[in-house]
């Protein structure tokens, strides 16, 4: 992939970007549960979890897909080109973007400032792979964590309308539990061994293995959130009767 894709590439990111601007719009239309409604620091949560949600149906499904109908790609992590691989980096950066903004002018960088701090590494990230081509595949890899936050996302949609279904409440927490261990922990685990075994830690890859440790100590965070949450409640702590109105943490 050369020089002449980069102007392309912004365009297709501009293009994500009001791509999921009109998704949130949309999204105000779709009706919501009156625990929703009756406490309006949620409303914002609501409809931007919706949005997130649809984020990671596409971005998901589209990097199991390619994926698997391209596996020779897994033999070269760091030059492998496909060019649904560079379409979904591409969407998945104006995702990433857009996310940033609404959080920033919805006044919610104080109670979400750790998906600031994920967004911009991944937008950082893809941005370099755009411009270099390099380690696309790590990406499409790395976005496999959306098939993941489809069940992550449905959790939390469920807490914050109280649905009165403990069943589908139950079932959700553990698919999303053996979710989270094959989209999420493994790829994350599987990109950190090879990068520590057969990257070079300089220039980009010193600067994707820097991102690649911290997204790791999150991922194990966030894993340690959930399960005191849904398998280990008594183990939390200052959490309990905590309104989380405003707050859009991966884990409540």
């Amino acid at each position: 992939m050369g020089p002449g894709w980069r102007a392309p590439s912004a365009a297709l990111v501009g293009g994500s970007v009001a791509l999921f601007g009109a998704l949130r719009r949309a999204a105000l239309a779709v009706p919501r549960p009156a625990a929703v409604r009756s406490r309006p620091g949620r409303v914002w949560r609501w409809r931007n979890l919706l949005v997130s949600f649809a984020h990671s149906v596409l971005a998901g499904l589209w990097a199991l897909l390619s994926l698997w109908q391209s596996p020779e790609l897994l033999s070269d992590i760091q030059d492998g080109y496909s060019v649904s691989g560079h379409l979904l980096v591409c969407f998945s950066s104006g995702y990433f973007i857009h996310d940033s903004l609404d959080i920033i002018f919805n006044q919610q960088s104080r109670s979400s400032w750790e998906y600031l701090v994920h967004h911009a590494m991944a937008i950082s990230a893809f941005v370099s792979l755009i411009i270099t081509g390099r380690f696309l595949v790590a990406a499409m890899l790395l976005l496999l964590v959306e098939v993941s936050n489809i069940f992550l996302t449905i959790r939390m949609l469920l807490k914050m309308s109280n649905v009165p279904s403990p069943a589908l409440y139950e079932a959700n927490k553990y698919v999303n539990l053996v979710m989270y261990f094959a989209f999420r922990l493994a790829p994350q685990a599987y990109l950190t061994w090879y990068f520590v075994r057969y990257v070079e830690v300089q220039g980009q890859g010193a600067f994707l293995m820097a991102n690649l440790l911290l997204l790791d100590t999150m991922i194990l965070m966030y894993f340690s959130r959930l399960l005191r949450s849904d398998f280990f409640p008594s183990l939390r702590k200052g959490s309990a009767g905590r309104d989380v109105d405003g707050e859009k943490f991966l884990i409540d």
